[in-house]
């Protein structure tokens, strides 16, 4: 189809080859990708507590210059950045747990809560709540190839 009288171009492909090492150092072989070490997946809540410490970081400095600005370069919705810039109202100490989980932690909706308290007392204890929850509600984990 013509559009204002322009010539229509046909579509262009190319096939681009790369020759990447694999493990072993040699090439890899058409049809053979070269795989990353397996690393366990970093926790939801711990990138947003990363992201959250960022941010506020770039908002402090002036590179930023308020949560609305991150929510429009996120994409996101200024009520979901104030949620997520909320988990800075965190007492230092649950911060750091967030940031290098040692266990279990609970999903960021779990942390409203206590990031909506001022009494960093107050936060702790129910941290502590929300812990325990957590291990008496979790399920033992089987993996996978593992006989029951």
């Amino acid at each position: 189809m013509k559009r204002s009288g322009k010539p229509s171009v046909p579509p262009m492909g190319f096939v681009i080859t790369l020759d990447l090492p694999g493990r072993s150092g040699g090439n890899v072989s058409s049809g053979e990708m070269a795989r990353p070490a397996a690393s366990p997946r970093t926790p939801r809540v711990t990138r947003l507590m990363a992201l959250a410490v960022k941010y506020q970081e770039l908002v402090d400095c002036g590179e930023l210059r308020d949560y609305a600005d991150i929510a429009r370069l996120g994409y996101v919705t200024r009520a979901r950045m104030t949620q997520v810039m909320n988990l800075s109202n965190l007492a230092p100490d649950i911060q750091e747990q967030l940031l290098f989980p040692s266990g279990f932690l609970p999903p960021e909706r779990g942390l409203r809560k206590l990031a909506g308290q001022v009494d960093w007392e107050m936060q702790r204890r129910m941290w502590r709540n929300l812990l325990a929850e957590l291990k008496n509600d979790a399920m033992p984990l089987v993996s996978i190839g593992q006989a029951n």
